[in-house]
């Protein structure tokens, strides 16, 4: 029995006190409601920005899309035409990387219905080639001071033999550097629709550099049939040269050329068993025309 005149204070119980100091601050029940509200609210955010990245994805997607665009080669095409016509950035080389896989090793040897890619698609398949390429050559760093020094002999060595034989100082050059004739002018057999070969090939490999051997002006340039790709050129004297189965053209019709002048690539486009340069002398610009087209080169002064 407590004593007199004094009081026991009752035990509060823990939990009502707890109760209590959140009824009577009304401040501190607020913090903890507020907050518990916020973090309530972040987890529906979170779904919202995981949605937002894939549809940033489609967007690119979508705009990727509009700038690729897939072209169809046509009798006549060849790649560095086609990048011209469709405003390639970086001309055929860029437009020969991004199609690679579908054209092959050889770019001359394009044909009609082959389908090229053009576009923003094409570019990033190429942007991953080109980040692949430096893992390959990373672990060869230590070699390349070896092949330097061997290459640049073999370059003097050409740069040095061939135009001294092969150019005139009458205007007059080869067709080709390194002018090695395959098949001889007039050699017989059932290849050739006369029953004889009505030009002389030249050995070169696809993709040489080759150039106009006199001065005049390109009658025409473009796909002509068996010849693949050809240029035919007026030459101030009334002649004409004819430059078949050619990879690229780097001249169109009416352009004035000058002797040395790079008129295109050599290929084996057309009825061709292999890269090379037919190369004819005619007295019109049409087939059937032909002479002797050395006798030619070397009545100006070329000597092959």
């Amino acid at each position: 029995m407590p004593g007199k005149g004094k009081h026991r204070r009752p035990r509060t119980n823990p939990i009502t006190r707890g109760f209590v100091a959140a009824g009577t601050g009304g401040a501190a029940i607020a913090i903890p409601l507020i907050g518990a509200t916020g973090a309530h609210a972040a987890a529906p955010a979170a779904p919202a920005a995981a949605h937002a990245a894939p549809a940033s994805q489609t967007a690119k997607q979508a705009a990727t899309a509009k700038t690729v665009k897939t072209y169809s080669v046509k009798a006549g095409d060849y790649l560095a035409k086609i990048a011209a016509t469709q405003k390639v950035g970086g001309g055929w080389h860029k437009l020969y990387k991004d199609n690679r896989e579908a054209v092959g090793d050889d770019p001359s040897l394009i044909h009609p219905g082959l389908k090229l890619t053009i576009g923003a698609k094409a570019k990033a398949s190429s942007e991953g080639k080109a980040k692949a390429t430096p893992k390959k050559q990373a672990p060869a760093k230590p070699a390349p001071a070896e092949p330097a020094p061997e290459a640049a002999p073999e370059a003097d060595t050409t740069s040095a033999n061939e135009p001294a034989a092969q150019s005139s100082g009458s205007g007059y050059t080869a067709p080709v550097d390194g002018a090695t004739p395959t098949t001889a002018y007039r050699a017989a057999g059932g290849s050739w629709a006369s029953g004889y070969h009505t030009g002389v090939d030249f050995a070169a490999a696809s993709g040489t550099t080759v150039k106009a051997v006199g001065p005049g002006t390109v009658v025409s340039a473009g796909w002509s049939g068996s010849y693949g790709n050809e240029v035919v050129i007026k030459h101030d004297d009334g002649q004409y040269s004819q430059y078949a189965h050619l990879s690229s053209l780097a001249v169109s019709a009416g352009q004035t050329v000058a002797g040395g002048d790079q008129i295109g690539l050599s290929g084996s486009t057309g009825n061709s068993t292999g890269p090379h340069l037919h190369f004819e002398i005619r007295t019109g610009p049409s087939y059937g025309s032909d002479v002797d087209p050395l006798a030619y080169l070397r009545e100006h002064g070329v000597s092959i």
